[in-house]
């Protein structure tokens, strides 16, 4: 089972909120998830991001691949 970490995209219309989430890489970008690791908000200046350290380098450790967008959250917040 490929287990990746990404964003899964909440909030309404015209305003995103994001949820940094670990996946089955084949489950549906907003669907079921397997831990949640942290928030992401770009609507705020400077743009909000909450990462729980700690369970973000567990599921790395485990070989969880984070997307592209998601590693550049990680190396934001330290847990890279």
């Amino acid at each position: 089972m490929a287990v990746k970490i990404r964003l899964a995209r909440h909030g309404s219309k015209k305003a995103p909120f994001y949820r940094i989430v670990v996946a089955d890489a084949r489950s549906p970008r907003d669907g079921a998830f397997i831990d949640r690791v942290g928030t992401y908000n770009p609507r705020t200046q400077p743009s909000d991001i909450k990462v729980d350290v700690e369970k973000a380098k567990e599921w790395l450790g485990k070989g969880a691949q984070p997307t592209d967008q998601v590693r550049k959250l990680l190396k934001i917040s330290g847990a890279l």
